[in-house]
């Protein structure tokens, strides 16, 4: 399992401050979306696909975050998923995703979330970045996960905070298991083919759009276990600590850590058995893909 980098054991005091404001931030952003949700809420327009939609409200999520951590920690970097790349000269970054299950939230489901997470190290490159701090907030249900590196890690809600832990269960089949789909009609297929053979297998399939939240409903025990191709780093950099920090792991595949090709998420026996079974399903239906590149 791949360890933290040196520069990821930042002072408590430190990460207690990071924590607020991510907490700040993830919480701000969630009444903006909610609170100013147009009632004719339509797609504002698609990015890779016509599956993957933006609504006039994630830009200004967006926004708001970056305004406020440009007020909070100017000199930290920013990156978030609808563009904004703001260098910095401490070291530290957001990643932000400011509507995290935009579909959800442009059917009006109630079951979406703003995740806002500082690490260390340059998120542009993909093994040189490392979450110290993160909220994941769903503002419909008034839940605000929380965790930083060595402080355990927390649901708030009603002004309730709760600590989390991972769930016990060490066999598949008895399993909860969590996943995603991909935006592009070739990804989705493959997709398809792989579910289709773990459902008999677990005891039984969640896909609730939301990765952030699949990360901390494991870190909370409402899912067992999860896995998803093609998640990017600001779906997981928040949840990645809330996961870790309830006792769980996330990793990608051979024990390295997360990636776009694969990302699972969970512990012990039933993990690596999870592992173990996509990884050899998404071998037998395209055994000519080319390895994970893990350097």
């Amino acid at each position: 399992m791949e360890t933290p980098p040196d520069d990821a054991a930042l002072p408590g005091p430190l990460l207690d401050e990071l924590l607020g404001v991510a907490m700040d931030v993830a919480r701000a952003c969630g009444r903006l979306i909610t609170d100013e949700r147009p009632r004719d809420l339509v797609a504002d327009h698609f990015k890779t696909s016509s599956t993957d939609v933006v609504t006039i409200m994630d830009p200004r999520s967006e926004a708001l975050a970056r305004a406020e951590l440009a007020r909070r920690r100017p000199e930290d970097g920013v990156v978030g998923e609808e563009g904004t790349d703001v260098p910095g000269t401490s070291g530290i970054w957001w990643l932000v995703d400011p509507i995290d299950g935009t579909a959800n939230y442009l059917y009006d489901m109630g079951f979406y979330a703003v995740s806002v997470a500082a690490v260390v190290g340059d998120p542009h490159t993909a093994r040189a970045w490392y979450p110290v701090a993160g909220a994941v907030f769903n503002p419909v249900a008034d839940e605000l996960y929380l965790a930083r590196r060595g402080g355990g890690s927390f649901v708030e809600t009603g002004g309730v905070r709760t600590p989390l832990a991972v769930g016990t269960r060490t066999e598949l089949a008895r399993c909860l298991t969590g996943t995603g789909f991909g935006y592009a009609p070739p990804s989705r297929a493959k997709q398809g083919r792989v579910v289709a053979q773990v459902l008999p297998r677990v005891r039984d399939i969640r896909r609730m759009g939301v990765a952030a939240l699949d990360l901390c409903h494991v870190a909370r025990g409402r899912l067992d276990c999860y896995y998803e191709a093609g998640v990017n780093a600001w779906d997981i950099a928040a949840g990645w600590v809330i996961l870790e920090e309830a006792g769980g792991v996330l990793r990608g595949t051979g024990g390295q850590r997360p990636s776009r090709l694969l990302t699972f998420a969970g512990q012990g026996p039933a993990l690596d058995e999870l592992e173990e079974l996509v990884v050899g399903l998404l071998r037998e239906i395209d055994p000519d893909a080319p390895e994970p590149d893990l350097s």
